[in-house]
């Protein structure tokens, strides 16, 4: 349910279970992290799903479980927020509840215009995982986080685009091939200078 493909060193990570929305189950968000964590090596990653949704969040049995609190989220989107390459999130469609945290760990966000974007962790009953809501804050504000983390609002691709959410929206049927053309100089460049420009971009 999780897929892997190498090419000329730019990692592409596909969420696979679009039968089921692409919802995650704890098995997949270990893949994930064990992935996240290997590409220490890679010199770009793409994140992305297969379907019309990039993400529901977590599996609902397993999230009934204890899966909507566990630590592996946070682990997830630390692993990718420590990566040294450019890494992007491909959101081939609506990106909802804990799959945000992988999304917001990116270094950049392209999406398809159809996808709807919303963390209704509070009417859930749980927090959101600790690093959410700085990161999101840090795209789109103190107030617009709030609207998605307390007022629990849907927020479409073009507003989402507007107010920094994402940085590009794609057509459905080149969004892969745009990640990977944001990604080929970057991919292309020496490891040690990406890295420190990288650093310099994130202050």
């Amino acid at each position: 349910m999780i897929e892997l493909t190498k090419d000329q060193g730019i990692w592409t990570v596909t969420i696979n279970r679009p039968e089921k929305a692409n919802s995650l189950t704890s098995k997949m968000l270990e893949e994930l992290t064990r992935i996240a964590q290997d590409a220490q090596s890679a010199d770009a990653f793409i994140l992305t799903g297969n379907g019309k949704v990039f993400s529901a969040g977590a599996d609902l049995d397993e999230a009934r479980a204890g899966l909507a609190v566990s630590p592996i989220w946070e682990e997830l989107s630390g692993a990718i927020a420590a990566l040294p390459c450019l890494t992007i999130a491909a959101l081939n469609g609506t990106l909802a509840g804990g799959a945000m945290g992988m999304a917001l760990a990116c270094d950049l966000r392209i999406s398809v215009a159809s996808a709807k974007f919303f963390y209704p962790v509070m009417k859930l009953g749980f927090l959101p995982q600790p690093s959410d809501p700085a990161r999101m804050r840090a795209l789109i504000g103190p107030a617009r986080t709030k609207l998605i983390l307390m007022g629990g609002q849907k927020i479409l691709a073009p507003e989402a685009l507007a107010v920094g959410l994402i940085d590009r929206i794609c057509e459905a049927d080149a969004l892969l091939a745009d990640a990977r053309e944001i990604a080929a100089d970057s991919a292309a460049a020496d490891a040690s200078l990406r890295a420190q420009i990288k650093l310099l971009c994130s202050g």
